[in-house]
């Protein structure tokens, strides 16, 4: 992963273009162990099958990411029918229905599945629920491919979607007593809170998860914006328009008290008539984007103005999930295999 800016002491500075500017930096931001995983899968895959290999769907949510697998021998695609026979194919972090799976056997393609373990255990939640014989309603939005992944390792009309509060007073299910809700992993913290206690209220004897479905980058992610929001007058966010934990930290910076919040994709995207007149802007990205992306954010406003920095630690991260078997190097193999004779 790449390093991130040097922290320097801050202090109140001018506004942009007549004076210097803090910088807030949020801690954590970017990267997440699920994104680290799915990248690197797609690039020891390269190195095992040589290029191209397939990719279905974005790896991850952003450009700059996919954009520099496809320059190392990546192709992706957004269905199964658009990968070559003899090609290896990849699954991307956000997961997939059951049938794609099914279909890369039937074809005796080599796939990967890059599915970020975290959504994997609500794949497993839902299995669960639907072997116990309970109706599952998934909190999530409709159409992201998480939730498609999601709704897709069960037949149909067996998981029914909630996307906000008001869609509760409206649900129709066929047995209020027997059933079960799970979550997509990258929501709002405080609004699916919003919406499982409309459930239990309703539903008094709705079934949950024992642990908390939306993942701890998510959730470590929101609070760092929280923390930082109130005394910024402006947020930025470092993601892209498709990725929905960097959506949600915009909305959290500006339910949390900042006036004004921003997505930016790279430093070109930055919406300088909206920074004029502000001297202290806070900074984070979401759990696809790249520390690279955010310096390049910070050496955008130095060429503008003189900039301190201020870096603000919620939680430390250390998080790592195992690689794929298939892709480990022998030593790897045998350092595995050890340590789950422990």
């Amino acid at each position: 992963m790449d390093k991130p800016v040097e922290a320097r002491e801050s202090g109140a500075g001018g506004a942009v273009g007549d004076g210097s500017v803090t910088i807030e930096l949020a801690t954590p931001r970017g990267f997440c162990a699920g994104v680290e995983r799915a990248i690197e899968i797609v690039e020891r895959a390269l190195e095992k099958f040589g290029a191209p290999v397939y990719v279905r769907h974005e790896i991850v949510h952003n450009r700059y990411v996919v954009e520099g697998l496809e320059a190392k021998g990546a192709v992706f695609v957004e269905e199964l029918d658009e990968v070559p026979n003899d090609a290896p194919v990849i699954f991307s972090a956000h997961g997939v229905p059951k049938a794609v799976p099914t279909e890369a056997q039937r074809r005796n393609l080599v796939y990967v599945d890059a599915t970020c373990p975290l959504v994997s255990k609500v794949h497993v939640e839902a299995e669960r629920h639907f072997k116990d014989g309970r109706h599952i309603l998934l909190i999530g939005h409709e159409g992201h491919p998480e939730v498609v992944g999601t709704m897709g390792q069960l037949p149909d009309g067996a998981i029914q979607l909630v996307e906000e509060v008001a869609d509760v007073a409206r649900l129709q299910v066929p047995d209020p007593a027997n059933l079960a809700y799970i979550t997509q992993t990258t929501l709002s913290v405080d609004d699916t809170a919003a919406i499982v206690e409309a459930l239990r209220e309703r539903f008094p004897a709705i079934a949950g998860p024992k642990k908390e479905d939306i993942c701890y980058a998510t959730t470590n992610r929101q609070q760092a914006v929280k923390d930082i929001a109130h005394r910024c007058e402006v947020l930025l966010v470092v993601g892209a328009p498709n990725s929905s934990n960097s959506q949600r930290l915009v909305e959290v910076a500006l339910k949390a008290g900042c006036a004004k919040a921003f997505l930016v994709q790279r430093a070109a995207d930055i919406p300088w008539a909206e920074l004029e007149g502000i001297y202290h802007v806070g900074l984070t990205a979401g759990a696809s984007a790249p520390e690279i992306l955010v310096q390049e954010v910070i050496e955008a406003f130095r060429e503008r103005t003189p900039v301190r920095i201020r870096l603000s630690e919620t939680v430390t991260e250390n998080v790592h999930f195992k690689l794929p078997r298939m892709l480990l190097d022998e030593a790897e193999v045998a350092t595995a295999g050890r340590q789950g004779a422990a």
